[in-house]
């Protein structure tokens, strides 16, 4: 028997479609640093396509939890070009708005049908975006402040101030 309504199930499964693109995206974006010698931002982004695809099983998982059938969609191939340093924070920062969009969404919707299992496991995630939106405009702020030219400062700024995210 299912425990969850169609319609949330349904945003769930796109979530997990979502989460897995942008872990792809963070690949990415991680190789375009790697390629560049520059190992602290490709260590961070790493870090986040983990996260990322951890939080594709958590969605996973909980449908399973609650009876309800997954099915993975289609998901999207990442963007390759990257411009430069800011414009890749800026791409996750938008990303992570929209993430924050999305599981907004889903409560909104878990509210609505009183769905009260869905809303606790959805309250980690809303938290989590807090945590990952505040930390992708901190790092794209000391991104445009130092610039471009002066990358490995940003490096020595991940190395000091930036712990690897836990999923």
């Amino acid at each position: 028997m299912m425990r969850i309504s169609k319609k949330l199930a349904n945003m769930m499964n796109q979530q997990i479609g979502n989460e897995m693109g942008a872990a792809m995206q963070y690949t990415q974006i991680a190789a375009y640093f790697d390629m560049r010698s520059l190992p602290k931002f490709a260590e961070f982004f790493y870090a986040q396509a983990d996260e990322e695809q951890a939080h594709a099983m958590k969605f996973l998982h909980y449908l399973l939890d609650v009876g309800a059938e997954v099915k993975i969609p289609a998901i999207e191939a990442p963007t390759y070009e990257v411009a430069d340093t800011a414009a890749s924070f800026q791409m996750s920062l938008d990303w992570e708005n929209e993430v924050t969009r999305q599981i907004h969404a889903m409560m909104d919707v878990a509210m609505d049908e009183r769905d009260y299992a869905a809303q606790g496991f959805l309250q980690w995630f809303v938290t989590e975006q807090v945590e990952e939106v505040a930390s992708m405009e901190t790092l794209l702020d000391v991104v445009n402040r130092v610039g471009e030219k002066n990358l490995f400062m940003i490096e020595s700024y991940l190395v000091r101030e930036e712990e690897p995210p836990v999923a």
